[in-house]
């Protein structure tokens, strides 16, 4: 694994003195946002953590090997560089072996902060089951990757174009501890409720690095999600966001889009159809599900010795 994996000299450094670590996935830059809000989302994040006392720890693949920690240039790079792939755990072998350069899905990101030591991930929100999966089969590999990965994964809940419902029996019968972070209700991303009870809660960072340190101690391989609610003031409501979620779900029906291709396209849309204001709720959510982490971080590392 070592030839594969690069981590930059300053997550190693952080790392080995027991210093917080935060990772972000690296498919917010190529596939989730148009330049350059995508790079300048991405910057901003790694500037908030650092502000916090957080190293950032931005994943992707390039040139051949799975980077744990990115440059400013290499940030740029995936921000503009066409050809990017979208990359989850069952592609990592042949993008690396391709020497392609790849941005990393939840899934692949989980993956690569475990082999570098890292405990805790800030992401936007997780894949889930898909609305109409009963005849698709289409269900995210962020789910397994959850029920087999060790990681805090930070996400304001699942991503409002995904059956929620669905996708929380999932994670039950995975057994992966779902944790809502000061609230009873499991967040919708762009809106704080979707309706659902949350499985469990969390009013605190110390809460969820106890939860994480008692996990590995029992020997279990699950990670942990923990959803928190995107702030009020920058909330859509439920009501608004369904309305444009079955616009564009007729639009993928009739354009036959499939696969991986479907996240994307729902999320251009949405942006589309808001006239830009879901995707100044995806930049804000992911901001404070970043400070959360931050907060996560320092708080295991702290119980680390760090």
């Amino acid at each position: 694994m070592n030839e594969l994996l690069r981590v930059s000299p300053e997550v190693q450094e952080a790392l080995q003195a027991h210093r917080p670590v935060l990772a972000f996935e690296s498919t917010i830059i190529s596939h989730g946002m148009p330049y350059p809000r995508n790079r300048d989302t991405a910057l901003e994040a790694e500037s908030a953590a650092r502000a916090a006392g957080v190293v950032p720890a931005t994943v992707a693949l390039l040139d051949g090997r799975i980077h744990v920690g990115l440059t400013r240039e290499e940030i740029e790079r995936l921000a503009t560089e066409g050809g990017v792939l979208k990359v989850s755990r069952r592609d990592l072998a042949w993008a690396l072996a391709a020497g392609r350069a790849g941005a990393t899905t939840v899934s692949a990101t989980m993956l690569a902060a475990a082999r570098a030591g890292i405990d805790v991930f800030a992401t936007g929100g997780i894949g889930g089951v898909h609305r109409g999966s009963t005849e698709t089969s289409d269900i995210s590999a962020d789910l397994t990757e959850l029920s087999a990965t060790s990681v805090c994964v930070v996400s304001a809940g699942a991503k409002a174009i995904l059956d929620i419902p669905r996708t929380l029996e999932v994670l039950e019968t995975l057994g992966v501890p779902v944790a809502c972070w000061g609230t009873s209700e499991f967040p919708a991303f762009y809106s704080r409720s979707s309706g659902s009870p949350a499985p469990l809660r969390v009013d605190s960072a110390e809460e969820v690095a106890q939860m994480l340190e008692a996990q590995r101690a029992l020997g279990l391989s699950q990670g942990i999600l923990v959803a928190v609610p995107v702030p009020a003031e920058e909330e859509i409501p439920r009501q608004v966001v369904e309305t444009w979620i079955g616009t564009a779900l007729r639009e993928v029906e009739l354009q036959g889009i499939r696969g991986k291709a479907v996240t994307p396209f729902l999320l251009s849309r949405l942006a589309e159809l808001s006239g830009g204001a879901s995707l100044e709720t995806n930049v804000s959510l992911f901001q404070n599900n970043v400070r959360h982490g931050c907060l996560i971080a320092a708080a295991c590392a702290g119980r680390r010795g760090g």
